[in-house]
């Protein structure tokens, strides 16, 4: 089972390193959106300061949703996942590493990349590293309540615009926690361990839920 787990989290990293993978593109949206943003908003720097936790995190939640489609759809296609439904790995185990892939290659880069972008948006540096904090224990749950969405449509051709409409509304509390973390230490009207712990459990949360609602939704689409 360790095996046959390994392998999919190994094939997923690999296919996702590849030129116009899915972490790449990512990378790339939310680098643009984070740069884009200041412009819009003018040379203001204590709006930026204000604000900086909020966009960083809505640029990660957006840039995890994009390609969510082909967490499932790919291996639809080219028949990876019969394969995987009859192997002997149960099937929430493959879920739990095609989600863990996932991370590894869109949540991960996004968290370490975030202090650079933070001087962007004049983020003060006492908040820099509980941003990245943050962001590592919540964009887990990004991609695993994702994984769901992405179940459902895996067996559908045009399911690119559905997963996002499907997945966004049900990451609403990781993006108020998360932001609310970012915030509280930098200042804000609560201690910034209480929003933590509570994204923490809501990424805890979310990965077995996910993993087993993603499971559950492609063993009825066999």
């Amino acid at each position: 089972m360790n095996r046959a787990f390994l392998a999919i989290l190994k094939r997923d990293l690999a296919v996702a390193g590849r030129a116009g993978g899915g972490g790449e593109l990512a990378l790339v949206f939310f680098l643009t959106l984070v740069v884009l943003v200041p412009f819009a908003l003018g040379p203001d720097l204590n709006l930026l300061s204000r604000i900086g936790p909020a966009i960083l995190w809505l640029g990660a939640l957006l840039s995890v949703l994009i390609g969510l489609d082909r967490l499932f759809q790919s291996d639809e296609e080219d028949g990876s996942l019969d394969l995987i439904r009859a192997s002997a790995l149960p099937l929430e185990f493959a879920v739990l590493a095609k989600g863990l892939a996932h991370w590894l290659t869109t949540g991960l880069p996004l968290a370490l990349v975030s202090p650079l972008l933070g001087l962007l948006v004049a983020l003060p540096g006492g908040g820099v590293l509980p941003l990245v904090a943050t962001l590592l224990v919540g964009t887990p749950a990004l991609s695993f309540i994702g994984a769901g969405g992405a179940a459902l449509a895996a067996s559908l051709r045009r399911g690119g615009l559905i997963v996002p409409v499907l997945v966004a509304p049900l990451t609403v509390p990781v993006l108020i926690f998360g932001v609310s973390a970012a915030n509280a230490a930098v200042g804000g009207t609560v201690p910034f361990l209480t929003p933590f712990l509570i994204l923490c459990a809501i990424s805890l949360g979310a990965i077995v839920v996910g993993t087993v609602a993603a499971a559950a939704a492609l063993r009825s689409a066999e």
